[in-house]
């Protein structure tokens, strides 16, 4: 019982995947051009090289925090997921992912998630590279930490914001 009150008592250090702790700019092109192969953007995700701010902060944050991870990516990814955090160091701690038909732009479905994780906790910070998900994570009060470190993509932030899909 001590444990447990004292995980629940450590604050959140909240951590987006793609475009924050993993490279996927060898994978974009499955979503700029059409039709969209997200089965392939998905499956690719596999190789995404670690992106090393992401990671350091991610480590970093281990000690003081209790690390979580919210992505846009589907539920139906979640085995290839943690074995990615797994194989290139990351700190282990929760994965939430959205439902596999969930179709919601990711400034809607990531601070969902993140609410209901946070409800009775502290989040010390969020990290995510999405412009529109950090004002939405902002306008719920939320300290976010803008992963600036990969170049942005029109392409996946269409795919974040207006398709739905990770």
């Amino acid at each position: 019982m001590v444990l447990e009150e004292f995980v629940k008592s450590r604050s959140l250090a909240v951590f987006d995947l793609d475009g924050t702790v993993a490279d996927t700019r060898h994978r974009l092109h499955f979503v700029e051009s059409r039709p969209h192969d997200w089965e392939a953007f998905f499956a690719a995700a596999a190789q995404d090289a670690p992106l090393a701010e992401g990671v350091a902060l991610a480590r970093a944050s281990v000690g003081v925090h209790e690390v979580v991870y919210v992505t846009g990516r589907p539920e139906r990814c979640r085995r290839d997921t943690l074995a990615w955090l797994d194989r290139h160091g990351l700190p282990p701690g929760r994965l939430l992912m959205r439902r596999d038909r969930d179709r919601r732009p990711a400034r809607v479905a990531k601070p969902e998630l993140l609410r209901k994780l946070a409800r009775g906790r502290t989040v010390a910070m969020v990290v995510d590279d999405d412009v529109q998900v950090c004002r939405a994570y902002e306008a719920a009060g939320f300290p976010v930490v803008r992963a600036d470190w990969m170049p942005a993509s029109p392409a996946l932030e269409q795919a974040q914001n207006r398709v739905g899909r990770t």
